[in-house]
């Protein structure tokens, strides 16, 4: 038969693909974006060993690694939710800076009983509400730096290095690998939006 005679629906029906077709192109296509997904979850994953690693290098010995425990905490922000504001270096410097610091000052003026470590829980929430420097992993340090009776020092020689530390890794190793959001995205945005957002309306 001349082809110039077929009808339209059949030449259409001789050009679609098959059920068989279809299907494999759709697995194909999910195989690759769970590759993908799967790519960048290990980005992230071998990222925040590399970070948390060369944060507790950098402070090495005396520092015990528990003084940087809150840090694991930010890891999570810093390579899980680096968009959200309070992963990003605002939050992240003044809420472990401000923490750590409200931690020593009440253990060297009033000691570490137990209404001490209440006192600079309080102080320190409400440093990061009004400063807007959210950041949760560092509600953790005031209670580590009475706990473990830190002085002064402790700020510049091992919560500042930890930071700075696991800071640079996030910002080199989100430019690395294509399509990953760079950190920071915005590196002075205030967490919470507003002063007491959260608290009430």
């Amino acid at each position: 038969m001349d082809r110039s005679c077929r009808s339209p629906s059949a030449a259409v029906n001789a050009e679609a693909p098959s059920p068989a077709g279809l299907s494999a192109w759709f697995h194909a296509t999910m195989n690759a974006e769970r590759r993908r997904h799967l790519a960048r979850l290990s980005w992230c994953l071998i990222g925040m060993a590399v970070g948390v690693s060369l944060a507790l290098w950098c402070v090495g010995p005396p520092a015990s690694p528990f003084l940087l425990a809150s840090l694991g905490g930010s890891a999570v922000f810093l390579f899980g939710l680096t968009k959200a504001p309070a992963a990003q270096p605002r939050s992240l410097l003044g809420g472990h800076l401000g923490g750590a610091f409200i931690g020593i000052a009440c253990y060297q003026c009033l000691g570490d009983a137990l209404p001490v470590y209440a006192l600079a829980q309080v102080l320190t929430l409400a440093w990061m509400m009004l400063a807007r420097t959210m950041h949760p992993p560092a509600g953790a340090n005031p209670m580590l730096m009475i706990h473990v009776h830190a002085g002064w020092s402790t700020l510049w020689v091992t919560v500042l290095p930890g930071l700075l530390a696991l800071l640079s890794v996030a910002v080199v190793w989100s430019r690395l690998y294509p399509g990953m959001h760079r950190y920071p995205v915005s590196p002075l945005a205030p967490s919470p939006p507003s002063p007491f957002w959260g608290g009430w309306d």
